[in-house]
């Protein structure tokens, strides 16, 4: 098969289409006949070499999440039959014409997506279903903060709060992109590069904070976050440490916490993928959330496709396709 794989750590040029063995599901497993591929930060992370794989994932080939075909199925696989059209959260592998992926982390495609939809959507889901009412607990009628609101997972978390009943805010880094949160759900979008969101918002404003950001945002969400408020980590792209008023913190009794990933068991991946689908299938049946494509690849060039990520101007997600 062909594959996109990571030959040596670097910028997109390093991405490389080469030919792999087609890979064999274990029991447990189904084999995916890849239509589309989503692109994640985690992928950039990984052509950087600072984001290897986990142990038992292909090393050396990117994607985290794929929509297709099942071609074939392990001898202990029940839920799903050849030729059953899902979409898939994977560890690694998805940039290539056939990846394998636990039956327990495969969902149906929804009634009416394309494959390109449908890859738009495990990794992003997950990850705000985890992190945003899991971690954050976040509930009706509370007002909930996202950084980074036009990427795939800010675009995902706007739709998915509104749908939850919340009073969505967001922060982008251009007018157009505060318009398409906006569009999408959120009733205030302020742009980092113009406006200071703490003044914008006001102390004791937010039960719920979703930060990408990391590094100087850490102490402002302290002080905007209400009595009882949550702030919840999942990246920390302007860096990992950042100061902390610990009795504002105990005042206030705000939680802190972070996830990732990549890493957890399959289990409970498993126990993620059934919530996704009793809580996100009935919002996606009912139109109240669909992802957001920004652009999509043919699968050789995913270097543009990683070149236009780290460039920061898509609004919404980025597919590779076979």
């Amino acid at each position: 098969m062909k594959a996109i794989v990571v030959k040596k750590s670097g910028p997109p040029e390093a991405l490389e289409l080469a030919e792999r063995s087609q890979p064999n599901p274990a029991s447990n497993e189904v084999l995916i006949r890849v239509k589309a591929a989503g692109v994640n930060r985690p992928d950039i992370l990984q052509r950087q070499g600072k984001y290897p794989a986990p142990p038992g994932s292909p090393q050396d080939i990117p994607g985290l999440e794929v929509a297709g075909i099942i071609e074939a199925l392990g001898n202990q696989v029940k839920t799903w039959k050849i030729g059953d059209q899902v979409c898939a959260l994977v560890s690694g592998g998805g940039y290539a014409e056939y990846s394998v992926a636990n039956a327990a982390h495969c969902l149906p495609i929804p009634k009416g997506f394309t494959f390109i939809e449908a890859a738009g959507l495990p990794e992003t889901v997950f990850t705000v279903i985890h992190n945003v009412f899991d971690l954050g607990g976040l509930s009706n009628g509370e007002t909930f903060l996202v950084h980074g609101g036009s990427s795939g997972i800010g675009t995902t978390a706007v739709q998915l709060a509104k749908a939850q009943g919340a009073h969505v805010l967001a922060t982008a880094g251009s007018k157009e992109k505060c318009q398409a949160c906006e569009r999408l759900g959120a009733v205030q979008c302020i742009n980092y590069r113009e406006n200071d969101f703490e003044e914008m918002l006001g102390r004791d404003s937010v039960d719920v904070v979703l930060d990408m950001i990391g590094g100087p945002y850490f102490e402002k969400h302290v002080r905007l976050l209400k009595t009882n408020g949550r702030m919840v980590s999942i990246n920390v792209m302007e860096g990992r440490f950042g100061k902390l008023d610990i009795f504002t913190m105990m005042r206030k009794r705000v939680l802190i916490t972070g996830s990732t990933l990549r890493s957890r068991s399959h289990d409970f991946k498993a126990i993620l993928t059934q919530k996704v689908q009793e809580k996100v299938w009935p919002w996606i049946d009912q139109g109240l959330f669909s992802p957001v494509i920004h652009q999509t690849f043919p699968l050789a060039e995913a270097r543009f496709a990683h070149a236009l990520m780290e460039e920061s101007t898509h609004i919404g997600k980025i597919i590779l396709t076979n």
